[in-house]
């Protein structure tokens, strides 16, 4: 955890008194996804960690609703497009509900936010504008036009249009940018030239002009006292706009930039562009919370800085996450990191649902036993895990929930299997029905405490008895047993099934 302590020493160094305001922002134009929390998660343990230390901290999460409307995701119905330019606050919802476009989208993240236990304060970019909290802000930026395009000149080395201009204009009920002509301080409206050519006013008190991004965001840093917040490494950039925004809040705004913290994007695994809202790749939070409980969400997101690259997959990268984090769990003698970093995942998580059993073995277990959690429970007794199965007992049954969802939406084929209902002794040749003949001897001969280990030993005597290769042994039981020609490891798998069951199988009866 050395990367969050690097930042808050940093914040405390610059902010030895008072409160911390971390910020994180999303623009609601989409599905909320792993990629879009990964913002949301890092700014929140910030926080954290300020807390932690025994400071105050807030954690705003400004969510950019005034923001255009600017192309129609993939899984919204393309009839969308006749919105195209209007504010996102002010787009229906694709549900075709009473809400509006952001709020249909938002309801994810209040969801994942209620879910893990998040100390998050929503603000609503279009309710600060339209309620005038604004109002100083676009004052001073017009105030310092020229500025602001000094730095922009300077800072990013853009080439501006001589009609360039900090705002934009809420017209016709689309945002426009346009041409801007004057200010009335008095009367709170700026002048400016409209579509038509003419000049026009539009009033800054109640959200009809708002700062452009690259205004926008110093401007907020500006008001709302932001000392830290997490943002995309394309932000990040030489002349991007952290390092624009960095000059025009010192000279605009007359306060300090806050700590950067960039971060780096999550891919799935085996692609190699970042998740997108509107290309679609993307794993919801909402989904991601039904197949991962909040402490692994945190564990993939904070046992790496926030600039390294991230790859999540819902196959041997999820049961990787499972199987690394109880062993941090169990680990003897933990290192004052891992104090850390299992204080900051297992923060606000009344029940744990991460057992010290192997997850691949909850999976497997729980499949063999006709995916009932009691019956897994009384399997797994029967293991090496049967302290941990009376023990952690309750932590099971919770995490063979998360397996169940997962199993049944998320999990690749060759990671699923159920005992076969049915099969015909036809499919097997010869040398095939006489495995399986010898097998149920040994079966029936086997200790009441036989494991795993004595069940490969058992096949595996079978392979020089019968002249067969061990690839050809498997193959034959798994398409008897699972009607496939793959599977777990054989001889554990033979230990956990139901003895009778198995016996009446290979003796080939129905």
């Amino acid at each position: 955890m050395q990367w969050l302590n690097i930042i808050v020493d940093e914040l405390f160094a610059r902010h030895p008194e008072g409160d911390i305001t971390v910020s994180s922002g999303v623009s609601p134009s989409g599905t909320y996804h792993l990629g879009t929390l990964r913002e949301v998660l890092t700014a929140e343990v910030i926080a954290g960690e300020v807390r932690r230390r025994g400071r105050t901290a807030r954690h705003l999460h400004i969510v950019d609703d005034l923001d255009v409307f600017r192309k129609v995701p993939v899984n919204v119905d393309q009839s969308w497009e006749q919105y195209l330019g209007r504010p996102l606050c002010d787009v229906p919802a694709p549900d075709a509900s009473d809400r509006s476009y952001a709020d249909y989208f938002l309801s994810d993240l209040l969801d994942a936010i209620e879910k893990m236990g998040l100390d998050i304060q929503i603000v609503r970019s279009n309710e600060r504008y339209r309620e005038g909290f604004f109002v100083p802000a676009v004052e001073q930026a017009l105030e310092h036009v020229e500025d602001i395009k000094r730095i922009l000149r300077d800072v990013s080395g853009r080439e501006l249009d001589e009609q360039w201009t900090p705002i934009q204009v809420v017209e016709d009920g689309r945002i426009k940018n346009r041409l801007y002509r004057g200010i009335d301080t008095a009367a709170k409206t700026v002048t400016y030239l409209a579509g038509d050519g003419s000049d026009a006013t539009a009033s800054y008190a109640d959200g009809h002009v708002k700062l452009s991004w690259r205004v926008d965001w110093p401007a907020r840093w500006a008001i709302m006292g932001v000392q830290a917040e997490p943002f995309g490494r394309d932000h990040a950039t030489k002349g991007g706009s952290y390092e624009t925004g960095a000059h025009i809040v010192r000279e605009v705004f007359g306060a300090e930039p806050p700590v950067p913290v960039p971060y780096n994007f999550i891919n799935r695994v085996g692609e190699t562009k970042k998740m997108s809202k509107s290309a679609g790749n993307v794993i919801t939070a909402k989904e991601l919370l039904t197949i991962l409980p909040p402490e692994i969400v945190w564990y993939f997101l904070l046992r790496s800085s926030p600039d390294k690259q991230l790859f999540f997959g819902e196959g041997e990268t999820l049961l990787r996450l499972f199987d690394d984090f109880a062993a941090l769990l169990a680990k003897p003698n933990k290192s004052a990191d891992d104090q850390q970093l299992i204080e900051l995942c297992m923060h606000g998580v009344d029940a744990p649902t991460v057992s010290n059993v192997p997850f691949s073995h909850l999976v497997n277990t729980y499949q063999a036993s006709l995916k009932d959690p009691e019956l897994t429970l009384r399997t797994i007794e029967r293991s090496e895990h049967a302290a941990t199965a009376t023990e952690q007992a309750d932590t099971i049954r919770r995490e063979l929930a998360f397996i169940d969802t997962w199993l049944q939406r998320w999990a690749p084929e060759e990671m699923k299997f159920e005992l076969a209902d049915k099969f015909h002794a036809d499919d097997f040749t010869e040398k095939e029905r006489q495995l399986f003949s010898l097998l149920a001897q040994k079966v029936s001969d086997a200790p009441e405490e036989a494991g795993g280990q004595y069940y490969h030993l058992a096949l595996y005597a079978l392979k020089d008895e019968l002249d067969m290769q061990p690839k050809e042994i498997f193959s034959a039981l798994y398409r008897l047993l699972i009607g496939k020609t793959s599977g777990p490891r054989a001889g554990w798998f033979l230990s956990i099934l139901p003895r009778n069951w198995l016996i009446t199988r290979l003796k080939l009866e129905k």
